[in-house]
């Protein structure tokens, strides 16, 4: 596999990705957005990471992006972050929204608190954030709107409740959402990876599931973060403008 050749696919456009700290899914798509002409704001709650981020992102593409701090489980931040964005550029045009947060309990163990965090960032917060750039997007026009969701939203995996039912809700609020927003030029559609690998993800998980998930890819392998980007930078850009209310499976996982 070969990192993808840019082709301004997203020329111009101001582009939001949240939770883009560190090396995962959000700065992957925070960096290939860049790359592909984007006008690139991302955010996170860790600002020092969120700071490192940003240094980064200039280095790599000689554009220093804004960076924000926000945690999606306070509406007054997430307000505070759409603000800042327009007030620094004027509109916006993409919203990647990749903040997520998942664990491992069985749901007889489960507590309460479990459960509410994993909601709270995963569903919750997207539903903040896809709430306050629809607000903008139906002012300006148009606009486009990813979701980071997760195949476990169709797929059972033990110990998974709470972040399966996190993610299947993303998935529910992004069609229903998506026609609701059709009338006003704007489209929202997710992406449904299956395994991309990266550091925080190998702290958090152990080496025996991580085999075995590894071992249902049809490839041997986990996706690159950078391979998820490339859908979500698809989905963003006029190359996907018929499409909305959609889910696309970024997965090589056979049944």
């Amino acid at each position: 596999m070969r990192y993808p050749t840019s082709h301004g696919l997203l020329d111009g456009k101001v582009t939001l990705v949240t939770a883009a700290a560190g090396a995962g899914i959000g700065y992957a798509t925070a960096r290939r957005c860049a790359e592909e002409g984007a006008t690139i704001v991302i955010s996170d709650r860790h600002e020092r990471r969120l700071a490192e981020a940003a240094t980064s992102l200039t280095s790599l593409t000689g554009v220093k992006p804004l960076a924000v701090p926000c945690d999606v489980t306070s509406q007054a931040q997430v307000l505070a972050l759409f603000d800042a964005v327009v007030e620094a550029h004027g509109r916006l045009d993409v919203v990647v929204n990749n903040a997520g947060l998942g664990g491992t309990a069985n749901l007889a163990d489960m507590t309460d608190e479990q459960w509410d965090t994993v909601l709270d960032v995963t569903l919750t917060g997207t539903m903040r954030c896809t709430r306050a750039a629809l607000r903008q997007m139906i002012a300006q026009g148009n606009g486009v709107i990813v979701n980071n969701a997760s195949v476990i939203g169709w797929r059972a995996q033990k110990g998974q409740s709470h972040y399966a039912a996190a993610k299947a809700g993303v998935m529910a609020l992004t069609r229903c959402a998506a026609l609701e927003a059709a009338e006003h030029g704007i489209r929202i559609n997710a992406v449904a990876p299956s395994l991309a690998m990266h550091p925080f993800l190998a702290k958090v998980t152990s080496d025996e599931l991580l085999a075995d998930l590894t071992s249902k890819e049809a490839f041997g392998r986990s996706a690159e973060p950078w391979e998820v980007a490339n859908v979500i930078v698809f989905l963003a850009s006029d190359y996907s403008s018929y499409m909305t209310g959609e889910v696309i499976s970024v997965s090589s996982q056979h049944p």
